[in-house]
């Protein structure tokens, strides 16, 4: 079925069921459903908001948000919360599955669909006598366009969660340097970042074995992505 009649049927089990169940303001939250069918990404409440008021539209926020949860009630958009806990809505078309992306550099969200990966999930839970009602996958990581523009080198604290790096060089003066030896990291180890929320502690592995750095100090380790290591 073509995109534009997969709207069209959506408008009309829009007003069927909206109608039928007897929903308040219908008028209203019929435009936001004609909005929210020409935006082909995954978008907030208030994003949603700015666009319906470039339309000559101005619906309170608190009234998009109820109207899109009803939407999300009756099938019409599928409500996601990805890792920077940001409630953004995507269309839900029947019989349409697809899974996510994300870079956690930009905050791209880019769909796909692999149908053999569907059927090896499949076979995967059939294999554990399991009934799969639904899923969702999400892979977190950094998107072809901010690889590229990614410098070679970089401080440990600007690596991501999930990364792993190689240790290029230790900076900073002879009591930070010999610090950082003592506890076992070295020039060449390759470490992974457990946590890095932006600010405050970072904690990193090598091999297995934790360590906990403080900002100041992640500063003074200079990593190269693996990735990029490995091409050099």
């Amino acid at each position: 079925m073509l995109m534009k009649e997969i709207h069209s049927h959506e408008r009309h089990q829009f007003e069927a069921l909206f109608k039928q169940e007897k929903i308040d303001r219908f008028e209203d939250r019929f435009k936001i459903l004609e909005a929210f069918l020409q935006i082909e990404q995954h978008i907030t409440v208030d994003s949603l908001a700015a666009i319906l008021k470039e339309k000559n539209l101005p619906l309170s926020s608190d009234f998009i948000e109820d109207t899109l949860e009803l939407m999300h009630r009756f099938g019409f958009a599928q409500k996601n919360r990805f890792d920077d806990g940001v409630v953004r809505y995507e269309h839900r078309h029947l019989g349409q599955h697809h899974d996510h992306m994300i870079c956690t550099k930009c905050g791209k969200i880019l769909e796909f669909k692999n149908d053999q990966l569907e059927q090896l999930q499949s076979q995967v839970v059939a294999g554990f006598g399991f009934h799969m009602l639904q899923h969702r996958m999400e892979i977190y990581g950094i998107c072809a366009d901010c690889q590229k523009s990614r410098e070679q080198q970089m401080p440990l604290h600007a690596a991501k969660p999930g990364e792993k790096a190689v240790i290029r060089e230790l900076v900073g003066g002879s009591n930070i340097r010999l610090r950082l030896l003592s506890m076992g990291l070295r020039v060449g180890d390759t470490v992974e970042v457990i946590t890095n929320n932006g600010q405050g502690q970072l904690v990193v592995a090598v091999d297995f074995q934790r360590f906990v750095l403080g900002r100041g100090m992640s500063q003074k380790i200079i990593v190269q992505p693996v990735d990029q290591a490995i091409t050099k």
